[in-house]
């Protein structure tokens, strides 16, 4: 019925630090994409700037080092692209080597362009901003210092640029220009930009927030396995002692000669049976009794005993069971998969004694347990909180943990558990489960 205790308190803690990394891992793919998107912009930008200062205004440029920088910084972009597709986790080095070689192609054009006279030296500011956006502190900080020793280089080696004698009195106009068109450039790309990356950290918080919840509500289960597993060893000794006085009252003359005394007893032998199964049930799942509980079978035989046993076992008016599985599978289940079940099954009954409806079909590689009944159906709140722990429709304090551990271990083995209300009344509660993560191939080495 519950989850390995143990196995749960030594995962449950570290979860939010291995989110916090997926998260960071998938965040910084993102925003990788994204620099690798404006170094394409900042290459039709640079070969647009280039071929309208050159043929627009007749300005002579070394092209021939300004294009092997071009060259260079296309190569590079290209080869983050082919590194993004294979691998796609990016650290802060990576982006921090990116937007360093961002800045040694800036400085390269702006050497071969006037240096710090050219207008298009504001675009640094660009590079510093993402860096204080993307980057850990030590490297923003180490971008802020890389452009300023570029800028005041620029201030003291640059080549000068070779302006015509009728472009000398109108060089400040050009420059004023150059700067409206950088200062465009660098707010329309900053907007662009920064408004996608602050969307990937939103993401990622989001993320993180659900990670979070998912960490405190296994450490409920944490908390329920281990009462539920301390509990029943302290069952155990009371449960024999009564199956050793119903043994001994059966064969007393005083009720061996009185058979409604004798049915009674037989009817006492059975409830105690099944408390006895029940406990050894909660002691496989907290893995105390694990060589018993993994069972190789087909999926139709256990979905099959499984009904047989609940029905037997429950006062349901009305039971409606549809198999619609046609092949048939060799599986592994163990106790607590068999509980999951059991538990939608007794809260479905709860609701509607006289009547529960179980169909099982297969889609594609997920198996699928639609439960149905006619009860009441589920209020707003608790469809929107469905799976939390103490949601329950009983109104007694404590309950509502069935549903909650079955929406645990259908998300431990992959899969899900959803609930609606049906249109003519009542309620279904759809399982998921993928095939893998209970077909004999996967399972058999558990």
């Amino acid at each position: 019925m519950f989850p390995n205790p143990e196995l749960l308190a030594s995962s449950a803690h570290p979860v939010p630090s291995v989110a916090t990394t997926s998260a960071r891992d998938a965040a910084g793919y993102r925003n990788m994409l994204h620099l690798i998107q404006l170094r394409w912009i900042a290459v039709v930008g640079q070969i647009s700037t280039i071929a309208g200062v050159t043929l627009g205004f007749g300005i002579v440029l070394p092209l021939d080092s300004m294009i092997k920088v071009l060259v260079c910084l296309i190569a590079f972009n290209i080869a983050s692209q082919l590194r993004l597709g294979e691998q796609r986790m990016v650290t802060n080095n990576a982006l921090f080597l990116a937007l360093l070689v961002d800045v040694a192609s800036l400085t390269g054009q702006l050497y071969f362009s006037g240096g710090i006279t050219n207008p298009f030296a504001f675009l640094y500011l660009l590079q510093v901003i993402l860096g204080a956006v993307l980057l850990d502190v030590w490297s923003t900080w180490t971008i802020v210092g890389i452009t300023s020793a570029c800028l005041a280089g620029l201030a003291l080696l640059s080549k000068p640029l070779q302006l015509q004698q009728e472009h000398v009195g109108q060089f400040f106009s050009l420059y004023v220009q150059g700067m409206l068109v950088c200062f465009a450039l660098n707010a329309a790309l900053l907007v662009i930009f920064i408004t996608r990356i602050n969307a990937n950290l939103r993401a990622g918080d989001a993320q993180l927030a659900h990670l979070r919840q998912r960490a405190a509500e296994e450490e409920h289960i944490v908390r329920i396995g281990l009462l539920a597993s301390g509990a029943a060893h302290e069952l155990g000794t009371p449960l024999a002692t009564l199956a050793v006085i119903l043994g001994d009252w059966r064969r007393m003359p005083e009720f061996s000669r009185n058979p409604e005394l004798q049915e009674e007893i037989t009817e006492m032998q059975v409830q105690l049976q099944r408390c006895k199964a029940i406990v050894s049930g909660i002691l496989m799942s907290a893995g105390e009794a694990r060589g018993e509980s993994s069972v190789k079978t087909t999926l139709n035989t256990f979905l099959n005993e499984l009904v047989e046993a609940w029905r037997a076992s429950r006062p349901i008016d009305n039971f409606v069971y549809q198999n619609h599985i046609v092949q048939d599978v060799p599986v592994v289940f163990d106790s607590t998969l068999k509980q999951m079940i059991w538990n939608v099954l007794d809260n479905a009954a709860e609701a509607s004694p006289h009547w529960v409806s179980l169909e099982v079909t297969r889609e594609a590689d997920m198996l699928r347990l639609s439960v149905s009944d006619a009860g009441a159906g589920f209020t707003p709140a608790m469809l929107t909180h469905f799976g939390k722990p103490y949601q329950s429709s009983k109104g007694s304090p404590g309950r509502g943990l069935g549903l909650f551990l079955s929406v645990n271990v259908a998300r431990t083995l992959g899969g899900s558990v959803t609930a609606e209300n049906r249109k003519d009344g009542g309620a279904v509660v759809h399982l998921k489960l993928p095939l893998a993560a209970i077909a004999l191939d996967a399972g058999a080495g558990g």
